[in-house]
């Protein structure tokens, strides 16, 4: 099933990069050398991850790769 109809992005891609790739939706989008466009998909995107990293865990697999350090956008809003 295609999840993101913009860049052609199925399910059982997500499926397969949430153990390898790190972050939310779009994190992983960028990873995949894609871009939200519509942006629509984010959330069905984002719960098709979650719930491949659940069940990657509870099967004995290692989490996802670790992430580059976050910028803290509440952060950045209070500094300025």
């Amino acid at each position: 099933m295609f999840v993101c109809i913009c860049n052609g992005i199925r399910e059982v891609d997500l499926r397969h990069a949430a153990t390898r790739c790190c972050g939310e939706a779009d994190a992983v989008y960028r990873q995949l050398g894609k871009t939200p466009q519509c942006r629509k998909c984010l959330d069905d995107a984002e719960e098709i991850l979650l719930d491949a990293r659940a069940a990657a865990l509870a099967g004995g697999a290692p989490g996802p790769l670790p992430c580059p350090a976050r910028v803290d956008a509440a952060a950045i809003e209070l500094a300025a």
